[in-house]
This record gives structure tokens, sequence and C-alpha cells, in this order.
């Protein structure tokens, strides 16, 4: 049986780029600022990145799967010419209220559930509890706990008030104030 690996999992609307609302153009994309920094120094100490994302514009009509995939390549080859390897990307394209169609139902998949996490962690062999989440919202906080992942961060910004919830995460303000918790977290 392979060793289990860490992971750095990523929520993607404003935690990989600025938050803009239902994205799926490649030159409507703005990186935050030290997200490539952190990516390479989570790939220098071995951790797997996954990025996990709710995509409830599919789930309204307003762009399709396919646009979807073809701004994930888009990205991850961002990320490739900066020397970094995605591992992997999940999404939801459901919504329980607001999708058309068979997009409109509830889903394991979509956070605050864990089911990317859990699925991801299945199909890349990552040891949750040694693993790192970030996301910009509580729903993102919440799947990461459900899922069993051993240090949380929310970064401020997107949410009007703290999360209120019964989990341990810490509030960050910037992408780099997560680097020094890699070097701990990496090492037991």
């Amino acid at each position: 049986m392979a060793e289990l690996s860490p992971a750095l999992f990523l929520d993607r609307d404003g935690v990989v780029h600025q938050e803009t609302g239902y994205l799926f153009k490649p030159e409507e994309v703005e990186f935050l600022p030290g997200i490539f920094e952190l990516c390479q120094s989570a790939k220098a100490m071995d951790f797997k990145l996954i990025i996990i994302t709710n995509q409830s514009g599919i789930a309204r009509g307003l762009y399709s799967e396919e646009q979807f995939h073809t701004l994930m390549r888009w990205m991850i080859e961002q990320f490739t010419k900066a020397h970094i390897t995605i591992d992997g990307y999940y999404f939801c394209p459901h919504h329980p209220v607001h999708g058309i169609g068979g997009y409109r139902k509830e889903c394991s998949s979509r956070k605050p559930q864990p089911g990317m996490i859990l699925q991801a962690a299945n199909e890349h062999s990552i040891d949750l509890q040694r693993s790192l989440l970030i996301g910009d919202r509580c729903s993102d906080i919440q799947a990461g706990a459900a899922a069993g992942i051993g240090k949380l961060f929310l970064l401020e910004g997107t949410e009007a008030e703290p999360c209120r919830l019964a989990v341990r995460y810490t509030n960050v303000s910037t992408l780099g104030q997560v680097s020094p918790f890699l070097v701990r977290i990496g090492t037991f």
C-alpha cells in the first residue's frame, strides 16, 4: 500500500483567484497575490495540490461544464508555467435551490458536504489529518472539518461575518500567512 501524502486543498474562487462571481473566462482571472509562492512551497515539501470548488454557475445555466473545464485547463497551464503541478481538481455543478433541470439537487459533493475532499483523498492517497485547507467561506471550513482535514484556514474578505462554527480554524488575511504551517504539519 502506498504511503499517504499530505495535501493542500484550495477553494478556487476567492483563494486561487479574486472572487468575481461566476467566472468562466480566462481573461477575467486575476490570481490572488501569493498563490504561486504558497503552492511552490507546498510542492517543495511534497504536498499534493488539490482544488475543490462549488460551481453553481453551471447549475444556474450561466456557463457549461465544458466552459468550466476549459478555464481549469488554462489555469493549470498557468501553474505549470510557474513549475507547479496541480494534482487534481474537483467541482460540484449542482445547487439545491437555483439549479436548472438535473443540476437542481442536493449533492454530497457540494460544500459544506465533504464529498469532493473525500474523493480526492481516495484517488490521490491523501492523509487528511496531515493536510491543510484554505477557503474563503464558512462552507469551505465545514467541508474540511467534516472530512477530517488537520488544519483549516479561512481567508478573510468574502464572508461578511466571522464563521460561528464549532470547529477550530485559523483566520488569515493573506495566503503568505499559511506558509509557516506547511513546515509544521508536513513534518509529523
